[in-house]
Parts: structure tokens; C-alpha cells; sequence
């Protein structure tokens, strides 16, 4: 991306349809996983055959990613998103027809569009970074976090709504598709003439699934932690997660100056020591308002691990790639499969947290208290290498490698 092409906007509307991207999904997803009693209620299912069906939703996330990562060298992510959430919008629609295997072939096929918007977001999001040549991950992800507080607020505003009126939440991803977003100009040669990196990507990426299992056992058993550990009125088991995604959306907007200021490394260092902190209350809390607070800390801790972990696998991605076409495509390949640590780290943390604490969930949280503080080690592969890029002639001071990138908006 050259100074010009910057100059008349194209990154910052870029920037701004990527953001819209992550909140459309944040709100689709929690807008669709909090009416899973409704649909459980229709289908008559159980917990076992519910879990099922979340696993097999995850598993095609998976999957979903894995066609974005294979495709991403010929196709640019702009491509992939606009396909992705297509996809999730005609999947909605199935998820509401009242005939079981419509039913499930709309879930499936959520799932792998869930995978196909999950890396291909991420892939814009890096995108836009790089030809900013500052961080914006972290308010990237707060896009995600506040389309989920909403879709969080229009289930609770519609309780008496049937489950068939999910459908008209396809009209969201929909809109989504005619977004501006960054495109890649041209298609890159060669893509294998330089060794990715994997080694310190997956340190990066160890710390990413340690982030999602948090987050997953907040999400998933916090409510339950409540209702189970203290006598907590019911209106307000909802108290274990709301405040935590507002905290996460406050952690992620302030993270981009976070960033610039202290560093990766102190940024993510603190935030582990925040979350441990966190996890204690959340572990020897006395009563349920002691531990809405140590959620609502974990938000804050935890919220800046992920959009981080994204932004260092695509800076690693692109060192030692001199050609902006090329570095672009394999940063949109690794991004790809790093997205794919995201689904470990939500299934081990739904599983292991649940399976410690059968009988006694304090025990569950003392699992991601003890596993979180290992961002702490990770957190040096977090540092950028020191390269002479910015010696090169039209970088920017400060500017990360693969900062000139080329790239328009259609």
C-alpha cells in the first residue's frame, strides 16, 4: 500500500468495512448460540446430543479454515469473507426450517462458514495493519466483542420470540458482503521458495489456545459457576458473561495504544497476571457478586491475547519476504491454519473445565487460573526481530515488515 492510495482512504474504509465484518460475526454467533435452548426445546435434545451438535460445528469451523488457508494463495481474503458470509446467511435460514435434516444441513454448513469468516476477518485485519504500520488488532477484535454484547442484548430483549425469527438475522451477514474491503491487486507467482517460520508461530499460537480456553469456561460454564456455587438469583446468572464482554471490548479498545506505548510483550505479560488474578477470585470467591468481579476482570486481563496472537503469526509469517504479493499470500495461508488454535483452545476449555469441576466447578476455574500464567513465557515470541526495514526507501519509521502492501477496495 503505497502513501497515495492511503492517502485517499482506501485503508481507512478498509479498516472500517473489516470492523464491521468482525461485528456482524460477533453478533450472528452469540445471537445464534444463546437460542440454542430454544432449538434444543424443538428438536427434544438432550445434552449429550446438543454437545454433538456443537462439536460438529466446531469441528467443520475447522474445516472451514482450512479451505480459507488453501485457497487464500489464489484467492484474497476479500473474496473469502464476501463467499464465508454468504454461506452463513443461507445456513440461517436453514437452521429455522422445521424439518430435521434441513435442519442439520444448515448447522453444518454454518460451521464451516464460521471457519471461512473467522480466518478471512483476521486476514483483513492483518491487512489493514500492515499497511498502517501500527498495531489495530486489538480494536479490530473489540468489533467482534461488540457485536456480540448486542446480539447478547436482542436475546434477552426477545424472550417470547420464536426460534424460526433467527432467520431474519441472515439479513446481517448479507449486508455484509457488499462491505469495502481491502483487496490483494494481483496474484503472486511462487509461494513456497521461503520457509514459514512455524516453530515461534506456534509458541504464539500456544498462547492463542490459552486464551480461548479462558474465554470458552467463562462463556460456557460461568453462568452454571454461578447458579451451582452460591445462591444466585436466576435473573442474574447472565452477570458471569455480560460484564466480561463489556470488560474484553474496553481491554480491546484501549489495546492498540496499550500496544504502541508498552510493548507486546508488557502488554500480554500484565494481562496474564490480571487474569490469574482474576481466576483466584473467581476460584475462592466468598459470593456471586466477588465473582461477577473476578469475570469482569478476566475480561480485562484476557481480551488483548487473541487479536495479539493474530498480528504476531502474520509479522512472523512475513519476515524475510521482500515481494508485497507474495508476503501477503503466505500471511493469508498462515492465518489460515493459526485460526485453527482458536478451536482447540475452545473445545479444551468446554472440556477440561467441565470434566475437573463434574463435582465441584471451583476446581474446573482452578485449571485456566494455573494455565494462563504460561502467556508469560510465551509472551517474548511476541517481540518483533529488529530488521532494517525501516533503512529500506518508502518505509515508515516504526513500520512492522510487510508494511507496503498491495492492496485497493472493492
Amino acid at each position: 500500500m503505497d502513501s497515495g492510495a492511503a492517502a485517499s482512504g482506501i485503508v481507512p474504509r478498509g479498516r472500517v468495512a473489516a470492523m464491521v465484518a468482525f461485528g456482524c460475526q460477533g453478533f450472528v454467533f452469540i445471537s445464534t448460540t444463546t437460542r440454542l435452548p430454544l432449538f434444543s426445546e424443538r428438536w427434544g435434545l438432550g445434552e449429550l446430543s446438543l454437545s454433538g451438535l456443537l462439536l460438529m460445528v466446531v469441528l467443520l469451523a475447522g474445516l472451514g479454515s482450512v479451505v480459507a488457508e488453501r485457497f487464500a494463495v489464489r484467492r484474497d481474503s476479500a473474496t473469502l469473507l464476501r463467499s464465508g458470509f454468504a454461506l452463513m446467511a443461507v445456513a440461517l435460514v436453514l437452521t429455522v426450517v422445521e424439518v430435521w435434516p434441513v435442519f442439520l444441513l444448515g448447522l453444518a454448513l454454518y460451521g464451516v462458514a464460521l471457519g471461512l469468516v473467522d480466518a478471512s476477518t483476521n486476514m483483513q485485519a492483518v491487512a489493514v495493519e500492515h499497511a498502517l504500520a501500527r498495531p489495530v488488532l486489538p480494536s479490530m477484535h473489540a468489533g467482534w466483542t461488540f457485536g456480540g454484547i448486542l446480539g447478547a442484548g436482542l436475546t434477552l430483549a426477545t424472550p417470547g420470540v420464536p426460534v424460526t425469527a433467527l432467520g431474519v438475522v441472515a439479513v446481517v451477514p448479507l449486508a455484509a458482503v457488499a462491505a469495502p474491503y481491502l483487496r490483494r491487486v494481483g496474484s503472486p507467482t511462487v509461494t513456497h521458495d521461503v520457509a514459514v517460520p512455524w516453530r515461534p508461530i506456534v509458541m504464539v499460537g500456544l498462547a492463542m489456545v490459552l486464551f480461548y480456553m479462558v474465554d470458552t469456561a467463562a462463556a460456557t460454564w460461568g453462568p452454571t459457576y454461578l447458579d451451582r456455587t452460591f445462591p444466585t438469583p436466576t435473573s442474574l446468572l447472565a452477570l458471569a458473561t455480560f460484564p466480561y464482554l463489556i470488560a474484553s471490548l474496553v481491554a480491546r479498545m484501549a489495546g492498540d495504544g496499550l500496544v504502541r506505548r508498552h510493548g507486546a510483550v508488557r502488554v500480554l505479560r500484565a494481562g496474564a497476571v490480571v487474569s490469574a488474578v482474576a481466576l483466584l477470585l473467581v476460584v475462592a470467591a466468598p459470593t456471586w457478586p466477588v465473582a461477577v468481579v473476578g469475570f469482569t476482570l478476566l475480561g480485562l486481563g484476557a481480551a488483548v491475547i487473541a487479536p495479539l496472537s493474530f498480528s504476531a503469526a502474520a509479522r512472523i509469517a512475513g519476515d524475510g519476504v521482500d515481494d508485497p504479493l507474495l508476503r501477503q499470500a503466505r500471511v493469508d495461508v498462515v492465518i489460515g491454519r493459526f485460526n485453527q488454535f482458536n478451536y482447540v483452545g475452545g473445545l479444551l476449555g468446554a472440556v477440561l473445565t467441565g470434566v475437573v469441576g463434574a463435582d465441584n466447578l471451583r476446581f474446573g476455574f482452578a485449571v485456566p487460573l494455573v494455565l494462563i500464567l504460561l502467556v508469560w513465557p510465551l509472551a517474548k515470541y511476541f517481540a518483533p526481530v529488529p530488521t532494517d526495514a525501516a533503512t529500506q526507501p518508502g518505509a515508515r519509521p516504526g513500520a512492522p515488515p510487510g508494511a507496503q502492501t498491495g492492496t485497493s477496495v472493492q
